[in-house]
């Protein structure tokens, strides 16, 4: 099933690369016309503090202003930081919602009306951390937070669905990016041999997350509100046991 965005407007977070540079292409090539953004600095992309809420507005208003209208809103970007509950610093724990939560919060704040205009969808990106916890990764803010957009996702689901606004999630589990080659896929980090434990037997692409969000988008997922994708090879639904035998 080939799925169409043609002739929707989609704005996506986090656009200047990792899993929102593939969506930006992937979207594009969908049909939609996109917005993108980024506290970094990308061609194409406007550079938005996604924690501060007046920057936030303007960034819509703006897209609003030249293209008349909103259909899509997938809330992509997220910046997180790693410890254990004893190590976690005040600073610390606030960073993390703050950028795992407030970036996905305003933007939706602030394309509701838009949305709602346009009976539009948006897509969230919560996480298996936000489903489980992990002995191998200390993550105790992180986990909350993706819980938290999981969590959300069904509130805006139940808010939204009078005014045709579907809301949904996707959760990946690991993903083959820059961010996690440098951190989780690291050669010094005990996850870096987690493919053994996955089902499918590899970690994921960024393409195959993407391409869910992008069905979520769609009007081919037009009676599904209030989901959360899972997309992790089956990480999440087995116990923990031996690799898996690679064939």
């Amino acid at each position: 099933m080939k799925v169409s965005l043609a002739g929707k407007v989609a704005l996506i977070t986090g656009t200047a690369g990792g899993q929102g540079a593939v969506a930006a292409r992937l979207f594009a090539e969908a049909g939609a016309t996109v917005v993108g953004c980024d506290v970094r600095e990308a061609h194409g992309t406007a550079r938005v503090d996604l924690t501060d809420e007046d920057a936030v507005r303007a960034w819509v208003e703006d897209a609003v202003a030249e293209h008349g209208r909103v259909d899509v809103l997938y809330a992509n970007a997220g910046t997180t930081r790693f410890n254990p509950v004893e190590d976690v610093t005040s600073d610390e724990w606030h960073f993390v919602l703050r950028h795992e939560l407030d970036v996905v919060f305003f933007p939706v704040k602030h394309a509701w009306p838009h949305l709602r205009a346009a009976g539009g969808a948006v897509v969230l990106v919560g996480s298996t951390a936000g489903l489980t916890g992990s002995v191998t990764n200390a993550r105790v803010a992180h986990t909350v937070t993706k819980g938290g957009v999981i969590a959300l996702t069904k509130q805006l689901a139940a808010e939204g669905a009078a005014h045709g606004i579907r809301v949904n999630c996707v959760s990946p589990g690991m993903v083959d990016t820059p961010a996690t080659r440098g951190d989780l896929l690291a050669e010094d980090h005990p996850m870096r041999r987690i493919a053994g434990a996955i089902p499918l037997g590899r970690v994921g692409l960024p393409e195959e997350v993407v391409r869910c969000a992008l069905f979520l988008s769609s009007d081919a997922a037009s009676y599904v509100t209030g989901a959360n994708l899972v997309v992790d090879g089956g990480w999440s639904a087995v116990l923990p046991g031996a690799p898996v035998p690679q064939t």
